[in-house]
């Protein structure tokens, strides 16, 4: 063999990537689809669960509230913790609790168990999605870590979609407790190929004595704090609810001590000097928007079937499902395309999809729904794959091994919390501007209008052929005029919903703009600046 050809091999060598760890990176990305997929499918069947345990509407809203409060407290600290326990213990111990505490979920007697459930639940599946995203940075070399990206970003993006149709169907022909054991047959095959492919490692347990324990301690409790402010908020009429208005200056004092001991103190548990960093700040910005319009737009489309439509959960399921099947096509092809365009008009042009598609649905109607749904559902299929794959790679090129469990405990927070932010924003807009649209139409519906008196005429003929008295017959007919009003008023407020979330992708493209350019896939980053 000539000198340049061994020359070459060598270069090439460190880049090949073994069949047992690309295994080991399928089962890490395994347990990140797992612990986002627990929020959604609990969520398709929460009626049923309520019912089971004798909570109300908003009681059982707290089942949901539980686990995801646990679960943004944990991922921040789930790097450090990493280093005090070694990655293969930390996580299969994690692994195991989750499935422990899942399957508790099924046997649950009452509200308070159910709850006490779920945190644990939240406090063990929360390490997956940060673990899931330092083992694709940590086991595989630069050239492929798109690769691993890709995968990871199908969890995020697939388990909201799969999630409400397989959590009705279950909860329809099974039963709601099946919703739970399920997830241990997934669970099961992920700790077996993480416990098979990762290498044992020593952790450093004298670092729980010098731990930035009150650091940690106000950043839980601000995380925490918040995560329930934004879950709560409509539902208690935010700041006229003492409750909210506590939360909020707890969430408040607590984030502010965090960020003043995380900048100031010697042995900080999260660099939070990351997101001074050109690239790694930009992309976050860039992440809220998607944690915005990923599962904001998961949130209300849900919601406008069901009020409007009156939609169950599998059949809102069968809608969802189009926006995942996409990205199954879609995510090989903007591998591909990653290795020649600039990643940058790769985001672009996901963002600008994403919101094309947003705005699609600012025209809906009463009549609107399967066979409209599905092309704007479709088309953001097909753009979020390149949001969700060149975003990661660009956040994350270029950081240093030390500072891996710092960055992707930010990365993936700060998508939670623009999920959180978004959902508790966009579900007080749309009551907003429900009652506004709603007292607009309700004010030119005047019974001195022509118009408004031939439809009560015709509609109380409606009913009195039914065998309705006269006085009840008319009754029922400015009933029924108040319902199609406020039902009108329930879809301008929806449109003005998906024209917010459209918005925001268009704006980010300035932001998207200002990222500086990394390498194409397929080559090694430079040191981050």
């Amino acid at each position: 063999m000539s000198g340049a050809a061994i020359t070459a091999a060598a270069d090439a060598a460190p880049d090949r990537v073994s069949v047992g760890t690309w295994l080991t990176v399928f089962g890490g990305v395994l347990g990140a689809f797992i612990a986002v997929l627990n929020i959604h499918i609990t969520n398709a069947s929460l009626k049923d669960i309520q019912g089971a345990l004798g909570a109300t509407l908003e009681e059982g809203s707290f089942i949901s509230t539980a686990y995801l409060t646990a679960e943004i407290m944990v991922i921040p600290i789930t790097g450090w913790l990493t280093q005090v326990f070694g990655l293969r213990r930390y996580i299969l111990w994690n692994t195991v609790l989750f499935m422990f505490f899942t399957t508790l979920c099924a046997t649950a007697w009452n509200l308070e168990s159910m709850l006490v459930f779920r945190a644990l639940a939240g406090f063990s599946g929360g390490t997956l999605i940060p673990l899931s995203f330092a083992i694709i940075l940590t086991l595989l070399p630069a050239s492929k870590q798109a690769v691993g990206m890709g995968m990871f970003a199908l969890t995020a993006t697939q388990a909201p979609t799969i999630g409400p149709t397989l959590g009705g169907y279950l909860s329809e022909n099974f039963g709601w407790e099946t919703i739970f054991y399920l997830q241990l047959v997934p669970t099961s095959i992920m700790f077996f190929l993480l416990w098979r492919g990762l290498k044992p490692a020593a952790g450093n347990l004298a670092l729980l004595k010098k731990g930035d324990w009150w650091g940690i301690a106000t950043m839980a409790v601000g995380l925490g704090t918040l995560e329930i402010v934004l879950e709560e908020g409509n539902r208690k009429d935010w700041f006229e609810s003492d409750f909210i208005v506590r939360g909020a200056v707890l969430a408040g004092i607590s984030l502010l001590l965090f960020f003043i001991i995380e900048l100031t103190g010697k042995n900080p548990f999260i660099n939070l000097r990351l997101m001074l960093r050109r690239n790694f700040g930009l992309a976050n910005i860039v992440n809220v928007v998607l944690g915005l319009g990923l599962y904001g737009s998961v949130f209300i489309m849900p919601l406008y079937l069901t009020q409007v439509h009156g939609y169950n959960a599998l059949q809102i399921g069968q809608v969802m499902m189009w926006i995942g099947l996409p990205q199954l096509v879609m995510v090989p092809i903007v591998l591909r395309l990653m290795k020649i365009v600039d990643l940058r008009i790769l985001l672009a042009i996901g963002a600008g999809v994403f919101g094309l598609s947003c705005l699609l649905n600012i025209h809906m109607t009463t009549d609107y729904a399967y066979d409209s749904i599905v092309m704007p559902h479709l088309i953001r299929g097909l753009g979020m794959p390149f949001i969700m794959i060149p975003l990661s790679v660009i956040g994350t090129a270029g950081i240093e091994p030390a500072q891996v469990g710092s960055a992707s405990g930010l990365f993936n927070v700060m998508r939670n919390l623009g999920g959180s932010i978004g959902i508790a924003l966009l579900a007080t807009f749309v009551t907003v501007r429900e009652h506004f649209h709603s007292n607009q139409i309700l004010e030119s519906v005047s019974l001195y209008n022509p118009i408004t008196q031939e439809r009560v005429q015709t509609m109380t003929g409606y009913f009195a052929s039914l065998g309705a008295d006269p006085e009840l017959a008319q009754r029922q007919a400015l009933l029924a005029i108040d319902a199609i009003a406020r039902r009108q008023s329930q879809v301008m407020a929806f449109n003005d919903a998906f024209y917010v979330i459209g918005t925001a992708f268009i704006i980010s493209l300035l932001v998207i703009a200002c990222l500086k350019k990394v390498p194409a896939a397929g080559s090694h980053p430079p040191a981050a600046d």
